[in-house]
């Protein structure tokens, strides 16, 4: 089998936040801006890499869940325990400098792991996990 990982979804709670966050801090291409309802769903990805993005999307917008699941989600958003994601540098260390200097909220600084790889973690603008590993 050929399967490639095409898109994965990431909720928001301020569409305009995760977008500066994702297109002027992690320098990712906006490939769609899609609004409905009052709110919007942004496709991002890293340039020269098109068949891989990321969905920004209003988590709860499914009218199959309910208003607990709603009050749930945005609880584990605010806790940062909702959405996560690892991207991949080939300098870390420039990488980690250039998102702290921007303002993005550090959850670790570049580190040595016991499983056997050096990366860093941030929070994007609705609480999701970001972590940037070292690419080998």
């Amino acid at each position: 089998m050929n399967i490639t990982i095409h898109s994965t979804f990431l909720p928001h709670n301020d569409p305009d936040a995760s977008l500066a966050f994702y297109r002027d801090i992690l320098d990712f291409e906006v490939r769609n801006d899609v609004g409905y309802g009052g709110a919007r769903w942004i496709t991002v990805g890293p340039k020269g890499q098109p068949g891989t993005s990321i969905v920004l999307y209003p988590p709860g917008m499914d009218p199959g869940v309910t208003d607990d699941e709603r009050r749930t989600i945005a609880e584990m958003m605010a806790k940062g325990t909702y959405g996560h994601l690892i991207l991949a540098a080939a300098d870390l260390d420039a990488v980690f400098d250039q998102v702290q200097a921007a303002g993005a909220e550090v959850v670790q600084e570049p580190t040595e792991q016991p499983y056997g790889v050096r990366d860093c973690a941030f929070r994007d603008p609705s609480g999701n996990l970001i972590r940037i590993n070292q690419r080998t």
